[in-house]
């Protein structure tokens, strides 16, 4: 478990000499030998996480402190003004809690401090792509697009000290992502938590560079969202979680406030409604949804695969029509994900007819269907995302398929149980999480390669990653962060980095830097013991 800094501190001076030799043995890692002395520390630009295409430390940088402004004015070509200048006032925002300092945020291209400049013709930089640049004079951040400042403000940050004014090193950053999706998912359906605590993961995903919140908004439950066509989904459905706590449901304003804050930093919402299993919650709050009319019991406990909608009845397709309509209407991205999982109550053939008509329906209201990878047993749309959950120990006729509808044209969000399950325990120590794909080790998760992990299937047909976390065993923010922290980080990586620079020593290095700066947010995380902590 995580031990605060302050505490371990004053433990080291306590120990004296002993500790001395202990930290630094952790600090040479595994492949340390007697007599090795520790790395010297890591110079700022080859901390950054995740690693960049390029990152070169040159000349003397940037002096930043109370005379710093944020000038949002340098144009070349296209760009939405007002958009560049919210993310300044963002950027302004994230610097100036840990720095103390004013940093207004000015109009115009003349001066120094940091300026943000969109260039439509920025060679290399595609939709999220940046250069940074640190000198005397200022640090310019240019890109193609405010997605792309954005980055390089993300960047920015992790080249200032954790707190105070300071340098900007001199040198700069060349960067652009290896995936477009790299995605984190979070279940509120088994246990409830409030838009509030997801805003704050969102900040955390955003400041490494993660572009999607994927949202697992209902299961047997639990259902989250209001749905004014089905308003007792929420109000009776809604009222239960894993373990009998009263539970809860967002407003449709609090989805939308957080859809909205999740944009702001250039991260899109991918909500799900599981069916046509994981749907006890709503066949509770509507018997009609049951094939015998008989409304079931609300269940508070973690099995999986027992409910299923009645595939025969018209009006779960009128209920699937009315919800996604509603959802569509909420959500401005272009993806809705419609489960498909642990389905074993549905016969294969009802289910192959019930996923085509959810599907016609996700078309219908204009939007590109997600689902787990079970949809690539039955008839995925074209074009439909396919969720890979499988792991190791997965047979190889599923990967096959997986493998097949990929090629024909379904994309593949890989999100192996066995590496990026973050509801799975670090060891057998861990208290919260489960373990039915295993221990999965700060390295297990990061030492894979999404290009090459599922046999046959070619990295151009890989989307991007997601690391979801499951929530039977997560009631708290705590558990949620140990168990997200500091895995996510691996998942950022892998999906924003070049395949090159993955390296585990190299990576745990640059992981262990990150120590001051998620203790500075107040963020709970579990110190692996192979990384070696500052």
């Amino acid at each position: 478990m995580r031990v605060p800094r302050r505490v371990l501190a004053a433990l080291l001076a306590l120990a004296a000499v002993p500790a001395a030799a202990s930290c630094s043995s952790a600090a040479r890692g595994d492949d340390a030998r007697p007599g090795d002395e520790p790395p010297a520390a890591l110079a700022p630009y080859e901390r950054l996480l995740p690693a960049p295409v390029s990152a070169r430390a040159e000349g003397p940088g940037y002096s930043f402190g109370p005379g710093t402004v944020i000038r949002t004015g340098i144009r070349r070509g296209l760009s939405d003004d007002e958009e560049v200048r919210r993310v300044g006032e963002l950027l302004a925002e994230q610097l100036r809690g840990p720095s103390g300092l004013p940093l207004p945020v000015v109009d115009g291209a003349e001066g120094d401090g940091i300026r943000l400049r969109i260039d439509g013709e920025a060679a290399g930089a595609g939709e999220e792509g940046y250069r940074l640049e640190s000198g005397p004079g200022g640090v310019t951040l240019t890109a193609r697009t405010p997605a792309g400042l954005f980055h390089a403000g993300q960047t920015l940050r992790q080249l200032l000290p954790v707190s105070g004014p300071g340098t900007v090193p001199g040198g700069t950053v060349t960067d652009a992502p290896r995936f477009a999706y790299r995605g984190a998912m979070v279940d509120v359906a088994r246990h409830f938590f409030t838009v509030e605590q997801v805003k704050r993961y969102v900040d955390q995903l955003a400041q490494y560079k993660v572009n999607t919140l994927h949202l697992h908004l209902t299961d047997d439950q639990g259902w989250r969202l209001a749905i004014d066509s089905w308003p007792r989904l929420a109000e009776y459905g809604g009222a239960s979680e894993v373990g009998g706590g009263p539970g809860g449901h967002w407003t449709k304003d609090e989805y939308r406030d957080l859809v909205a804050y999740a944009s702001e930093r250039y991260v899109d919402v991918v909500p799900e409604i599981d069916m046509p299993g994981h749907v006890n919650a709503a066949q509770a709050a509507y018997a009609e949804l049951n094939c015998d009319g008989k409304a079931r019991e609300r269940y508070t406990g973690i099995k999986v695969g027992f409910s299923s909608l009645c595939v025969g009845k018209e009006r779960t397709y009128e209920f699937i029509d009315q919800v996604l309509g509603e959802l569509a209407e909420l959500t401005p991205g272009k993806y809705l994900h419609i489960g498909g999982d642990e389905a074993h109550s549905t016969p294969a053939a009802d289910y192959a007819a019930f996923m085509d008509r959810a599907q016609a329906v996700v078309a219908k209201h204009g939007k590109t269907v997600v689902a787990w990878h079970q949809l690539a047993t039955a008839r995925p749309a074209p074009g439909a995302v396919l969720q890979y959950w499988g792991h190791d120990r997965t047979a190889a006729a599923e990967k096959a398929a997986v493998t097949a509808a990929a090629k024909a044209g379904s994309p593949v969000i890989l999100s192996p149980a066995d590496r990026l399950y973050l509801d799975m325990k670090y060891d057998k120590e861990t208290k919260p999480g489960l373990a039915w794909a295993g221990y999965v080790p700060v390295r297990r998760a990061y030492d894979w390669d999404p290009g090459t992990y599922l046999p046959g299937l070619p990295e151009s047909a890989v989307l991007g990653v997601e690391a979801p976390l499951w929530t039977e065993t997560i009631a708290t923010r705590g558990d949620w962060e140990l168990m997200a922290f500091p895995r996510v980080l691996g998942l950022a990586e892998l999906g924003w980095s070049p395949a090159t620079t993955r390296d585990w020593t190299s990576y745990a290095r640059r992981l262990s830097a990150q120590g001051p700066r998620l203790d500075a947010q107040d963020v709970t995380f579990y110190q692996a013991p192979d990384v070696p902590w500052s």
